[in-house]
């Protein structure tokens, strides 16, 4: 188990890793306010689907805890509730992970509202109670992904016991994305303890380069076999290290997994896909159900946030010395574009299920039925009647 924590919580108290600090630093920040929250996920301190819903969550109920409320009647308190949520919502629309938590929380809430006798106080502490809960089941989620992930390409791709398989990775979906073990990572995780790994390489996934900060970073820390390439050399990797290093499979998290199994995930993934179909590699989803939005249909109806130019034209980090050493004393912005050029900044892109193998949930992996379309209603048997029904 990672001994890496994105998020520190008892209850009453909330420290979150500033991910911006890393490879060279660790701070947490305090998070007492869904305004800090609000601006740690926007500002992208914290980051990746499931972190954000739990930072989110567990913000609220710090906030709540220490009375953040000035209203004495049950409907005034459920009210106050939802809108904090409604403003946490905001801070990332593309995941929906937060979504659905906040969505949790509010049906409980008002499940707790509609009973009898229910004081304001009783309100709080489910919603309180709540948020932990997403907390817990975090990471007995990811474990699960990790050994269905492990399971699945050991039956697909793995010809002989004896053999091992190498993957690609992009952007972080380990444990600093997550309550820990991760998703993605996690199957890579889960992987190396059976000794089933080769070799993991991940991208530097640019422009906010989360794969060479973070995904690295916690490749090294795990002492997992890896090597980190640019975006760029994707398919330079599978031309011509496909069969020696007997790479089999792209694996990556996803924001949001629509009805169809279109796949919403950092900007980059899409032309992994496509890379990887030509060359005959598995191209694998690991998300938790949280992810899977049966509401939309196909991933036209994704909402895709869009960032600021910066991200492109310039670049911090902490200064390397002559010698070769890194101060994360002193950290340095520099311009890495001519700053007047006009830029396009998508965070995320839209991957077609026609060029995904499986989906891997907690409660299995999913494949293309023989129509070729992904079929969540077994999965998800009262979330699809739902929505069937209306």
């Amino acid at each position: 188990m990672s001994t890496l924590q994105a998020v520190k919580y008892s209850r009453g108290s909330l420290q979150v890793l500033d991910q911006l600090r890393l490879p060279h630093e660790f701070h947490y920040d305090d998070v007492a306010t869904s305004e800090e929250a609000f601006d740690c996920i926007k500002s992208m301190r914290v980051r990746g689907a499931p972190a954000i819903a739990i930072v989110a969550s567990l913000a609220h109920a710090v906030e709540l805890h220490n009375g953040s409320y000035h209203q004495t009647s049950s409907s005034s308190v459920l009210s106050y509730i939802h809108s904090r949520l409604d403003y946490l919502k905001e801070s990332r629309p593309t995941a929906v992970d937060l979504t659905n938590a906040i969505n949790r929380l509010k049906a409980r809430t008002n499940e707790v509202a509609a009973g009898e006798g229910e004081s304001p106080e009783d309100i709080i502490k489910t919603c309180i109670e709540e948020a932990e809960r997403i907390l817990e089941e975090d990471l007995q989620t990811n474990l699960s992904i990790g050994a269905y992930g492990a399971d699945w390409l050991k039956d697909t791709v793995l010809a002989s016991p004896e053999k091992k398989v190498s993957v690609l990775t992009h952007c972080n979906t380990g444990s600093l994305a997550t309550s820990g073990h991760g998703t993605a990572l996690g199957v890579i995780r889960t992987l190396q303890a059976r000794d089933l790994l080769r070799h993991a390489y991940c991208t530097e996934t640019r422009p906010y380069n989360q794969g060479s900060r973070l995904t690295a970073f916690e490749l090294v820390h795990e002492g997992i076999p890896a090597t980190l390439i640019t975006d760029s050399m994707a398919a330079a990797l599978f031309a011509l290290q496909k069969e020696k290093m007997n790479i089999a499979a792209v694996i990556v998290g996803a924001d949001r997994v629509v009805r169809n199994g279109d796949t919403a995930n950092k900007i980059g993934t899409y032309q992994l896909a496509v890379l990887a179909k030509h060359h005959g590699v598995k191209f694998v989803v690991a998300a938790p159900t949280t992810s899977i939005d049966l509401e939309t249909e196909t991933g036209e109806g994704i909402k895709i946030e869009e960032r600021k130019k910066e991200e492109l034209t310039q670049i911090s980090g902490a200064v390397v010395r002559a010698d070769g050493s890194v101060d994360a004393s002193e950290t340095a912005r520099v311009a890495t574009a001519d700053q007047r050029v006009g830029v396009w900044n998508p965070a995320f892109d839209v991957t077609p299920h026609e060029l995904i193998d499986a989906v891997v949930t907690e409660k299995g992996a999913v494949v293309k039925n023989a129509e070729g379309r992904f079929d969540f209603s077994e999965l998800l048997p009262e979330r699809w009647q739902k929505v069937v029904a209306r």
